[in-house]
């Protein structure tokens, strides 16, 4: 029995070991959760683009003029337009200057056309009164001497009388000039003199320019160059509507003006090209914008107008492109696809894409490591109210 006890005791437990073995509950296996990360979208489909070129400049005026004396003397009488910033019509008279010396002038010529005309009629009277004595000799006229018939004489008197004619103009045109007026509607940018002051031949009196219209010239690049129609680069482009935007007197203004002509010369320095805009009636009512503004020689101003149109692409955030031209999109399962896209235009907020289809949700923000397939929780509100409502 002593042999018998510690085996019996042995199989015992074992036969308690496996009764509670198969007793015990079964384990309840845990859900397992996978990890998403959180994502930002936003919703593109194709559309229609219009690229818009952008542009900058200065408003310069179409003509500048320096006015020159062309008579000397004292400048009796400025007008009141005649001021730095004076506004004067076509035909105004800014200064006079003094006219004596050339009024006597005047009086001279016209002396001495009278002068010429008197010879002229006293070399006619003689020259027929020759014609007549040479017709008592009997013989014909043809066979009269130049010099018989006083023919050179005649034609001395009347060559003295054209250039006495044309002594009078000259005395006419240089008095005339005495008077300084306004080639156009303009105004004064400088002015180099005023009443009292001794003038000559040569010497500039002013700087004006013209306000019928002003011009901006618009340096493009390559790029921008690229973002145009063909059409852009031939007549057609005359008339197209260009904003510009600036400020004036403190306050923001903007203004449409037109393309007048395209430059086709590359510019040495910058290597651009250069497309005109042109403001009618800059200091007028018709070149104001809303606010009345005019738009000033000298402004600077930015420039936007229409560029070639791009049919069916998607506009992506620039933010939205993967390295390897690729998009991420979420499907209906929250799940992140990778689709590939031809990029055909980029710029500064956008990339302009193909390849896609339909209206998709791309992740615009950052993914760290792209993955296909990955578990994505869309963040912005947007999207999801879409979803619920779908």
């Amino acid at each position: 029995m002593k042999r018998i006890i510690p085996f019996a005791l042995i199989l015992g437990a074992l036969a308690m070991a496996v009764a509670l073995h198969l007793a015990k509950p079964k384990p309840t296996r845990a859900e397992i959760t996978l990890a998403s990360v959180a994502v930002q979208t936003q919703n593109i489909q194709a559309e229609t683009v219009f690229l818009q070129v952008n542009s900058q400049g200065n408003v310069t005026p179409r003509t500048r003029t320096s006015l020159v004396s062309e008579v000397s003397g004292t400048v009796l009488e400025v007008s009141e337009k005649f001021v730095v910033g004076g506004k004067f019509s076509r035909g105004d008279i800014l200064l006079e200057i003094d006219p004596t010396d050339y009024k006597v002038a005047l009086q001279r010529s016209e002396a001495l056309l009278k002068g010429a005309e008197a010879q002229l009629i006293f070399e006619k009277a003689r020259s027929a009164q020759a014609k007549k004595e040479w017709e008592f000799t009997g013989r014909p006229l043809e066979e009269a001497p130049s010099l018989s018939l006083r023919i050179p004489f005649l034609a001395e008197a009347e060559a003295n009388l054209a250039q006495a004619k044309a002594e009078v103009e000259r005395a006419k045109v240089k008095l005339n000039k005495t008077i300084i007026k306004a080639p156009y509607d303009g105004i004064v940018y400088r002015k180099n003199a005023d009443i009292g002051q001794y003038v000559t031949i040569g010497i500039p009196l002013a700087e004006t320019f013209a306000i019928d219209f002003v011009e901006v010239r618009l340096p493009l690049s390559e790029q921008d160059l690229s973002m145009m129609n063909d059409a852009d680069f031939t007549d057609n482009l005359y008339g197209k509507d260009v904003i510009l935007r600036g400020q004036v007197n403190g306050r923001n203004a903007s203004w449409t003006a037109s393309a007048e002509r395209f430059e086709r010369v590359i510019d040495e320095v910058n290597r651009s090209q250069y497309l005109v805009a042109r403001v009618d009636d800059p200091y007028g009512s018709q070149a104001s914008d809303k606010s009345g503004n005019p738009l000033y020689v000298g402004t600077f101003v930015t420039a936007e107008f229409k560029g070639r149109q791009l049919n069916n692409v998607f506009k992506l955030p620039r933010s939205g492109l993967i390295k390897g031209n690729r998009v991420g999109t979420v499907d209906a399962n929250d799940e992140l696809r990778l689709l590939d896209v031809e990029i055909i235009h980029a710029d500064d907020e956008y990339y302009y894409v193909t390849g896609l289809t339909g209206e998709l949700a791309v992740v615009v923000s950052s993914l760290g490591t792209p993955v296909d397939g990955l578990k994505v929780q869309i963040k912005n509100n947007t999207y999801e109210e879409k979803k619920r409502g779908q």
